[in-house]
């Protein structure tokens, strides 16, 4: 292994990447067991043990049988019907057993951390789904807490303990019975969270206790069942007519009754009628109907299933009344003073499936024990999955058993008033009802406890990722791991649920809440399947993304079945803690499925985009900026990222790119810093867009292979932006202005539009606001309308914003300056531009001995250094001695113009006595010393570049005297000399057009228009 031993750190061998797998535990990682990590008697724990029948199967059970099983079920099969009841069951039992195949799927892609559900679904799908879906997991199981502990409430207040409530109004029945269940159960959440506060051990030691009573319980009403073919319960319920009768007032269902051959009146008479008499004035319904008795439980062979095969819907407050037809007398205001059953809420068949979706929630309980299991990726599949088909096979027996023993009146008297207060499935339990009640209510307590420990810890899972800043102090716990804030944050959420007061309106919530985490379960399986990543391998087979789609459209469907409103309003909160992550979240890369999916569509985009050019009217700025760093491989111009963003407000690529010299062997940690300090000044700047930093063995080539190969496939630049090479002049090596040229020319040549700016360090940066003041936009040559595009696009941006927009053209000898003002008023108005025109007119005049001069003194400079092949001292004294030539004859040949002498590039750097004499000796001496300095002094300049000077002096001039004031002036860029001897000279041309100006973009397009007229 000598040949590999220098590479030992960073790619161990496999025999010790074989040994740390092997070695492999469950770290906690979100929800965590927060029992002590050893026993009391000392002993180490060996590890995880549990299997899937004790980790998975049997808490599936227990979280799915419930509440809604024990005190609705037989309230929806009697308003819902059989049919309808059996359609509810089977879509939300089709919903949860879609889910857990996904679930999984996800489970068995590798090895689960504790964290269950929470940490599968945000590996899968991102920190922003994952945070979302954590959340409105988190939410879900804090509801269904408060949902359990109004179940023990209402059995505890209904049934065990009637004479407890502390509120009792007949008259507001249903608002004294929700301020009972306000009151004690806020009571019994303090009760519970201080259980759970003390030590979470003591309630898994009872979890075995609350799980025999849910077994029990279901025995029970099978044993019923059975019964009731040989033997049906003698349970009777009273009818007035046909209206069902409250059976707490009165024993017998009589009118009157025969004692010693005397009639006399009952307990029912007296509360329909004025007094005790026979002769007393009576309820109308009463003296006209007779009241009969019916059994509740018919039995099993009774045929009462044909009754109770159809929905029974109706308003609040209506009569619960048997084969209800039309002509029945209708209730009125003082019907609801006498003892009938009452429906409490208006029912229909969306409120049904809103009420029992919590029913077969639960399925996520195996999952969130990862960290317990033996062999997880066995155990979760197999126990989750059975789990539900086991309650499936329940819960659609009971709703076919249910229909087919019990009466539909009974089953509509939700509360059993019309059976003393019984709850109708007790009714049919055996051997007594109270085996039910008492299980019942210890399944509830149970639940409600196990939803107060889960929940906590859910939250801490969620706020240790860090995905969510502001939940981080719920990520801190006492010094044995319980989550005291979180327990805190999960108490108060539940109160507000307890505060709702009513089971049946808590229920749609949760319901919203667990639909939408199912729904991401499934999204994440079918994101991953469809993208076919390559470390998606579940070992679960059994998935396809047709489930998984068909999954997620039954949640969807769900959703807005349940509530429409609380449909949106879930997905909003989703909505919202999803821009939160993205925005203010820590980035976290998981490699989830999401990533993938937008490389899948970026590569799509991409693909789609090199079919055809981008037209005319889509046409904007794709930026390069050329950026040159200091010594230190900090950026040397940070305004030109500022300028950047405003230009693009956010829109269009930007690619920001640097090059070092060098070799990539041994610069390539430099190229890694330099590139982390661009990516903070974009960051400070809020520049979006890519970095990229090359190192190349000069900067020519470097920015050469930039431009022509940045980007990829159809997103590439089309613009680029760079600074000006400030004091190029007194540079020491002339690689800065040459490399400058060569971009102008490579820029030109792959039609791309080029930006030069000017004393950019002097821009504005973004948080700066310029007040009033105007953009100068200089229009000589038309090269695509980029010049007009630019001011538009810089005051979109709130820096530029309240600037005006000015447009100058110039106007020669023969043109008519009034028309042409004309037809650019027009065209602005055609470009939907406002924007101040003005037309200059610059005729042809003489040209003056300054610019004669200028250009005598830049043609001997230029060919002074191209003859002499001095070393580095001597050439920087020739230059030195020609920069005082220059000086000499400006003062003896002044210019016409005041202007021109104040904006002389030379005076602003020469600051120097110089005699005639001095030049005169001085100059005798280079003479001497080189010949080729004679012919330098003889020369005559060239009428081409005396004209190109010309133009400058007299543009700058024109430019100065109109924009000087302006916050920015844009100009036409004239392209560099063909024969690349000129180069200096071009350098000089720029440098005199732009002279006097503060902020300059000189502007050269690329060769298209950019800018239409058109919609």
């Amino acid at each position: 292994m000598a040949l590999f031993e220098e590479e030992m750190d960073s790619t161990p061998m496999v025999s010790a990447l074989l040994n740390k797998l092997a070695n492999y535990t469950n770290l906690t990682q979100g929800v965590v067991d927060h029992e002590k990590a050893e026993s009391e008697d000392g002993v180490k724990r060996v590890g995880p043990q549990m299997g899937t029948f004790i980790g998975v199967y049997l808490p599936c059970m227990q979280n799915i049988l419930g509440v809604i099983l024990f005190l609705r079920l037989t309230w929806i099969v009697g308003t819902a019907g059989i049919l309808g009841s059996f359609t509810i069951v089977f879509m939300c039992c089709a919903c949860t057993l879609l889910t857990a195949i996904s679930m999984s799927a996800i489970a068995t892609n590798g090895v689960v951390p504790a964290g269950g559900s929470y940490y599968m679904i945000s590996r899968a799908l991102g920190p922003e789904f994952g945070g979302a879906v954590g959340l409105c997991l988190y939410l879900g199981t804090t509801f269904a807490g408060s949902m359990y502990i109004l179940g023990t409430m209402e059995i505890l207040l209904m049934y065990i303990v009637p004479d407890g409530a502390l509120f009792a109004d007949k008259m507001d029945e249903p608002m004294s019975r929700q301020n009972n269940m306000r009151v004690y159960g806020s009571c019994c959440l303090a009760l519970m969270a201080l259980m759970v506060f003390v030590g979470v051990k003591y309630v898994n030691k009872l979890a075995l206790v609350f799980l025999s009573c849910v077994i029990l319980s279901i025995m029970a009403i099978y044993a019923g069942v059975i019964r009731t073919v040989i033997d049906p319960p003698e349970f009777q319920v009273c009818l007035l007519g046909n209206r069902t009768l409250k059976n707490l007032d009165f024993d017998k269902c009589l009118k009157t009754e025969v004692i010693n051959n005397s009639t006399h009146t009952t307990e029912l008479w007296g509360l329909f009628c004025d007094g005790p008499y026979l002769n007393a004035s009576c309820d109308d319904y009463f003296t006209f109907n007779n009241v009969t008795e019916i059994k509740a439980i018919p039995g099993l062979l009774s045929g009462v299933i044909s009754e109770n095969l159809w929905g029974d819907y109706g308003p609040s407050g209506r009569l619960i009344e048997k084969n209800l037809s039309s002509e029945a007398t209708q209730e009125t205001f003082e019907d609801m003073k006498k003892p009938y059953v009452f429906s409490d809420i208006t029912t229909y068949f969306t409120l049904m499936v809103g009420i029992y979706f919590p029913s077969v929630t639960g399925i996520l309980a195996g999952s969130n024990r990862s960290g317990d299991l033996r062999d997880a990726q066995r155990s979760i599949p197999i126990g989750t999955i059975l789990a539900i088909v086991t309650t499936s096979i329940i819960y659609m027996s009971c709703v076919v058993l249910f229909g087919a023993c019990i009466e539909g009146v009974v089953m509509r008297d939700k509360f059993g008033y019309s059976l003393k207060r019984t709850p109708v499935i007790g009714t049919l339990a055996w051997p007594s009802p109270w085996v039910l009640v008492i299980g019942s209510f210890f399944s509830c307590c149970g639940a409600g406890l196990q939803s107060l420990t889960s929940a906590p810890r859910l939250l801490q899972a969620v706020a240790r990722d860090g995905i969510v800043p502001f939940l981080k102090v719920f990520g801190h716990s006492k010094s044995n791991g319980e989550p005291t804030w979180a327990l805190l944050l999960t108490a108060g959420i539940c109160e507000i649920g307890i505060l709702i007061g009513s089971l049946d309106f808590v229920a749609p919530v949760l319901s919203m809440f667990f639909l939408m985490c199912y729904l991401f379960v499934n999204l994440a399986c079918a994101v991953q399947t469809l993208l076919r990543t390559p470390n998606w391998r579940p070992r679960f087979k059994f998935y396809h993304w047709s489930l998984s789609f068909l999954g997620m459209s039954l949640c969807l469907s769900l959703m807005f079945v349940s509530s429409w409103f609380y449909a949106l309003v879930g997905m909003l909160i989703a909505g919202c803690i999803y821009k939160y992550i993205e925005y203010r979240g820590a980035e976290k890369e998981w490699g989830d499925g999401i990533r993938g999916l937008s490389l899948n569509a970026a590569r799509y985009a991409l693909i789609k985009l090199e079919e055809a050019p981008p037209h005319t009217k889509n046409w904007r700025p794709q930026m390069l900026v050329l950026l040159t760093l200091d010594s230190d491989l900090a950026v040397k111009h940070p305004r030109l990222l500022s300028f950047t963003s405003q230009l693009k407000v956010g829109k269009g690529l930007t690619i920001v790119c640097s090059v070092l010299q060098g070799t990539f062997m041994t610069r390539s940690a430099d190229a890694k810093r330099s590139e982390e300090n661009v990516k903070k000044s974009m960051a400070a700047e809020k520049t979006k867009g890519f970095c990229h930093v090359v190192v190349c063995s000069n900067l020519r080539d470097g920015f050469s292979n930039l431009i022509q190969s940045a980007g990829l496939g159809g997103m590439k630049h089309n613009t680029v932006l760079m600074a000006w090479p400030s004091n190029w002049r007194q540079a020491e090596d002339t690689s800065s202005w040459k490399n400058f040229i060569e971009t102008v020319r490579e820029t030109t040549a792959a039609h791309q539009a080029l930006l030069v700016a000017k004393n950019i360090d002097h821009f504005p940066c973004n948080t700066e606001r310029l007040v009033e003041g105007t953009i100068d936009v200089w229009w000589i040559v038309h090269d695509g309308g980029l010049l007009m595009l630019l001011p538009f696009l810089l005051r979109q941006h709130k820096v530029w914003k309240k600037c005006k927009m000015r447009i100058f053209t110039v106007a020669h000898l023969d043109d008519n300056s009034i028309q042409m003002k004309k037809d650019l008023h027009m065209f602005m108005y055609q470009l939907r531009l406002d924007a101040e025109v003005e037309v200059v007119e610059m005729h042809a005049s003489d040209i003056s001995a300054f610019t004669y001069e200028k250009t005598l003194v830049m043609e001997q400079r230029s060919q002074m250094l191209k003859q002499m092949q001095l070393s580095k001292t001597e050439r920087e004294r020739e230059v030195f001695v020609f920069l005082q030539a220059q000086m000499f004859h400006e003062r003896n040949t002044k210019p016409h113009d005041g202007h021109q002498e104040k904006h002389s590039p030379t005076s602003d750097h020469i600051h120097m006595t110089w005699t005639k004499e001095k030049f005169i000796s001085e100059r005798n001496r280079h003479r001497e010393a080189s010949p080729g300095i004679r012919d330098i002094f003889n020369m005559k300049p060239n009428q081409s570049n005396v004209r190109r000077m010309h133009t400058a002096v007299k543009l700058n001039e024109v430019v100065v005297n109109k924009s000087q004031g302006a916050h920015l002036v844009l100009l036409n860029m004239p392209g560099p000399p063909k024969n690349k001897g000129g180069d200096e000279n071009y350098m000089e041309f720029l440098e005199v057009l732009i002279e006097g100006l503060d902020r300059v973009l000189l502007v050269r397009g690329g060769g298209r228009e950019v800018i239409t007229i058109y919609s």
